[in-house]
């Protein structure tokens, strides 16, 4: 390492140490106070990782051109511009929720990402418009919107029917009215409700396949909890993917041992000082664009230095446009979210579990705790891969979407066959 790459690495582990001797020092001597400490310097050690991770990077490339490269990629990428037929489903606290749904046999463009894989071509000649035929409705996770199905939306338009929707305070839906006015917490069971709404209006009738990303996983087990009958009569396959039914507290995130449950027990009132600053906050990532981009890359791909350019700043862009105050309402639902039970409700359907082994925000672990409470699903660990599986290896999470819903169709047939 040269003098000046160890220098840049430095000032970033300095000031990451910095960060958590100030925890310290808010803390006093308490015990809160030392556990503010060790959550700090876990912390500190994962944005002084990220930041040693970019100090190569700082070595060779003015932080300018830097700026000039990510807007160059801004407008470039062909990443979450797909659109469909747009509309607007209401949840129970009147918070509007948006959609977009791609029809069958739809001509629009698929660029970016579009394929004629022998597969489609077979999804195409069993579905048509085949009352069996089932609709796909994608569900997104934390911090992210529904334009991270971006390759999956392409390779499957025209082939099927399928519906796109952005969860309450993310992506061009409203702003979730109840935590705007404070009458209520952001709950998983919220977030089920929200989905079936969608699925009310979106797919009055007819067979469903679900498919749910991290967050969007747990809202679909919240659906599956909340409407067993729902799900028993109109869903006929379900892919969880990067997901977790519960135990999220105990995730380490890279962290030192001693920092983990520091960590969860103070990261929600972290977040929600942060929260309460959120216009400082935001110029703060914004002068530290090249620090979140580090941090996204090694928490959102297994292997970010194979990752397309424009892949990993279309990632960056999704999760740095969540306002730090959403980042805050949402985060303390997970640590109480615990959906085991539910899965026994897809247990008749087709399913799909989808992990990747590199995965630090839902341990594939938990994957395979999912798969062994739904025997009959297939379950993949991808090798290399990180928590934007549907991202980093896109042809390997849409050929297996494609078999699902190959399956569902067929079990929705024989269900059609059986009543009539």
């Amino acid at each position: 390492m040269s003098d000046r790459t160890g220098a840049a690495a430095d000032t970033a582990i300095d000031a990451a140490q910095a960060a958590a001797g100030a925890a310290t020092a808010v803390g006093g001597w308490t015990r809160a106070g030392r556990h503010a400490g060790i959550a700090g310097a876990a912390i500190g050690v994962v944005a002084a990782g990220a930041a040693a991770g970019v100090a190569i990077e700082r070595l060779t490339v003015g932080r300018g051109m830097r700026r000039k490269a990510r807007l160059a990629l801004d407008a470039a990428g062909p990443y979450g511009t797909l659109r469909g037929t747009p509309g607007t489903a209401v949840a129970e606290d009147g918070t509007e929720l948006h959609y977009e749904i791609d029809e069958p046999g739809d001509g629009k463009n698929t660029k970016g990402g579009g394929t004629g894989s022998a597969r489609r071509k077979r999804l195409l000649k069993l579905l048509g418009r085949r009352a069996e035929a089932p609709t796909v409705v994608f569900c997104h996770g934390y911090c992210l919107n529904q334009d991270s199905w971006h390759f999956q939306r392409a390779a499957l338009r025209g082939a099927v029917r399928t519906v796109h929707w952005d969860q309450r305070s993310h992506g061009r839906s409203e702003r979730g009215r109840s935590q705007r006015d404070g009458t209520e917490r952001v709950t998983i069971d919220l977030l089920g409700r929200d989905l079936k709404a969608v699925l009310d209006t979106t797919v009055p009738e007819g067979p469903i396949v679900l498919v749910g990303h991290s967050m969007g996983g747990m809202t679909v087990m919240a659906l599956a909890d909340q409407y067993p009958d729902f799900v028993a009569e109109r869903v006929a396959g379900v892919a969880l993917i990067g997901t977790s039914a519960g135990r999220l507290s105990e995730v380490a995130f890279e962290l030192p041992s001693l920092g983990v449950k520091a960590f969860h027990k103070l990261a929600p009132g972290v977040l929600k000082a942060l929260g309460s600053q959120s216009e400082l906050v935001e110029k703060g990532r914004r002068a530290t664009a090249d620090l979140f981009a580090g941090l996204v890359k090694r928490y959102s791909f297994g292997t970010p230095k194979e990752v397309d350019p424009g892949v990993a700043r279309f990632a960056e862009r999704m999760i740095e446009a969540t306002p730090i105050d959403v980042v805050a309402e949402f985060f303390p639902a997970f640590a109480v979210h615990d959906k085991t039970e539910a899965l026994a409700n897809f247990d008749a359907v087709p399913a799909l579990v989808l992990a990747g082994d590199r995965d630090l925000i839902t341990p594939s672990d938990h994957s395979d705790t999912i798969a062994e409470l739904l025997p009959g699903a297939e379950s993949v660990c991808e090798p290399g891969a990180g928590h934007l599986v549907m991202l980093e290896r896109p042809e390997v999470v849409t050929g297996h979407l494609e078999t699902l819903i190959e399956r569902a169709a067929a079990a929705a047939a024989a269900a059609r066959s059986a009543r009539a």
